[in-house]
């Protein structure tokens, strides 16, 4: 049985991933101090209201004790606030601050930056690139 690791989508697709992530991470924390669990956190109450620690955990795939340490840090720094749900109240909602705001709108011109160079990278072959992912990615 002949199996290549280094020709299998997965493991392909896991690698890139990773490294991608943390390229990007380097860029966030020299600048903001951020972990990678703490970005994904402030991205997506950025992109919402009120959010979940459950619905961030079903979102990221990331494991509700990341993304709970992850809000308490950014809890303490004041960079979110977290409220009782009231619709559940074994829930607790989490919102972005001012300060939190403001700390996203100075990352997303570095993201939309890493986004591009990634783009510019893959080249001619970049959209059809993101339809697959975005397939992949529907397609739980």
């Amino acid at each position: 049985m002949s199996f290549d690791l280094s020709d299998f989508l997965p493991y392909q697709l896991a690698v890139a991933s990773s490294r991608i992530s943390r390229a990007f991470a380097e860029r966030y924390r020299a600048e903001f101090g951020l972990s990678i669990p703490e970005w994904r956190v402030l991205a997506h109450l950025a992109q919402s209201d009120a959010v979940s620690v459950r619905e961030i955990h079903a979102r990221v795939d990331m494991d509700k004790s990341k993304v709970s340490r992850a809000a308490a840090r950014l809890e303490a720094a004041g960079l979110i606030e977290k409220r009782e749900n009231p619709e559940d109240r074994r829930l607790l909602d989490m919102r972005l601050t001012a300060k939190g705001r403001d700390l996203i709108a100075r990352i997303v011109p570095i993201a939309d930056a890493y986004q591009g160079e990634l783009l510019a990278l893959i080249g001619p072959h970049a959209e059809g690139f993101r339809s697959g992912l975005q397939k992949l990615y529907e397609d739980k």
